[in-house]
């Protein structure tokens, strides 16, 4: 059984930090690339980082690109998401995911999510 448990969520003002993490289980972690989605109220799903299975290659969406930054610990089974400087439009929920093979800005399966919220 697949299982993605997001963690390290919270309420931070903007310009503060947050770091995000993933407990998998369930799977062979180090064989798989993964991703960090994020949904904010009212808006569809945006696709914000991935990482492949060994770590050396990452990818960003332009909106947090130089602010976050996504990695992993495979003897750990643990994803990681670093958010810093952030803003009010980060305000969402943030779901570590296993991407799409053929897409990586599609995801096969996420976890339940962490509530982010960015407010003065």
């Amino acid at each position: 059984e697949v299982q993605l448990v997001e963690s390290g969520g919270g309420l931070v003002q903007p310009g503060g930090s947050l770091r995000l993490s993933c407990a998998a289980s369930g799977f062979t972690f180090g064989s798989y690339d993964m991703s960090w989605v994020r949904q904010a109220p009212g808006k569809g799903p945006q696709w914000v980082s991935f990482i492949n299975s060994g770590g050396g290659s990452t990818y960003y969406a332009d909106s947090v690109k130089g602010r976050f930054t996504i990695s992993r610990d495979n003897d750990k089974n643990t994803l990681y998401l670093q958010m810093n400087s952030l803003k009010p439009e980060d305000t969402a929920v943030y779901y570590c995911a296993i991407p799409s093979r053929s897409d990586y800005h599609l995801s096969h399966y996420w976890g339940q999510g962490a509530q982010v919220t960015v407010s003065s």
